[in-house]
């Protein structure tokens, strides 16, 4: 099956190579959406891809979230229909919820920055070795937060008080602080991140990888993950109300620091 945001090759020992590649920033769209969904459909049935690798044919950013001046147009189409950026938020936890839940081992390869929904998606993989860039939950500095499923998954991970520093200062780590906290499996050097991803998989697919499934799905009985998620979706909606996200994606797209403090300044 064709993709247009996604370049897969079938590699040996049954590992399965994806880069995302939807310019011109690699964000995170209604189409790469839409192909995640039909890949991992594609091959949740196929026995032979045996460990997935999702990577990024962009040259600075693995995924670079979502698109700001979409989401902000689709904020003033739904306004006054309840429930539509939500259901949109939704729609994007379930396929990152597939990745997650994909009966095989799932890696993240990141060569770029990881922010927003990138880090999102990269949370939603078994392990994620990263080369370069930065790595982070960055939503609340635009008066959102991650509705992806990184409140939740970010805390499964990590604990809630790292999690919640995290989140609330909207920090960029670097691979040598994702690794040291556990946010990344492995630090790698820029010109050795496909040997060591490859190499990685290779060591997977070599074990019991049905048995690594099934160890999947028992571990994501400990930590229910429904409830969370409806929750998310549904304040990430209630974000929009505040008025915070029409400051915060301005000043993003015009390069300049957020003035959340502004409107209390004025009536003080």
């Amino acid at each position: 099956m064709a993709y247009s945001t996604l370049r897969v090759d079938r590699l040996d020992r049954g590992v399965v190579w994806v880069d995302i590649d939807n310019p011109p920033a690699n964000a995170i769209s209604d189409a790469l959406v839409d192909d995640l969904d039909a890949l991992l459909l594609e091959l949740e049935g196929d026995k032979s891809a045996r460990v997935i690798v999702l990577a990024s044919a962009h040259p600075k950013n693995f995924v670079a979230g979502a698109d700001l001046k979409m989401m902000t147009q689709n904020a003033s189409k739904y306004a006054g229909q309840g429930g539509a950026i939500r259901d949109a938020a939704s729609r994007m936890q379930r396929v990152f919820d597939r990745v997650a839940k994909f009966p095989r081992p799932v890696i993240a390869a990141i060569h770029g920055h990881a922010l927003g929904g990138g880090c999102e998606l990269a949370l939603a993989c078994d392990f994620r070795i990263m080369s370069g860039g930065t790595i982070g939950l960055t939503e609340v500095s635009l008066g959102l937060i991650p509705g992806a499923g990184g409140t939740q998954r970010m805390t499964a991970l990590l604990g809630r008080a790292k999690a919640t520093e995290l989140i609330f200062f909207a920090k960029r780590l670097t691979k040598e602080e994702a690794e040291t906290i556990g946010l990344v499996t492995k630090a790698v050097e820029p010109d050795r991140l496909r040997e060591e991803v490859l190499a990685f998989a290779e060591s997977l697919s070599e074990r019991a990888v049905f048995a690594m499934g099934l160890a999947k799905q028992a571990i994501d009985a400990a930590i229910p993950l429904e409830g969370g998620l409806r929750v998310e979706a549904e304040n990430f909606e209630r974000t929009f109300s505040t008025g915070e996200p029409l400051e915060g994606i301005a000043a993003f797209l015009q390069k300049r620091p957020a003035k959340f403090l502004k409107d209390t300044a004025a009536k003080a």
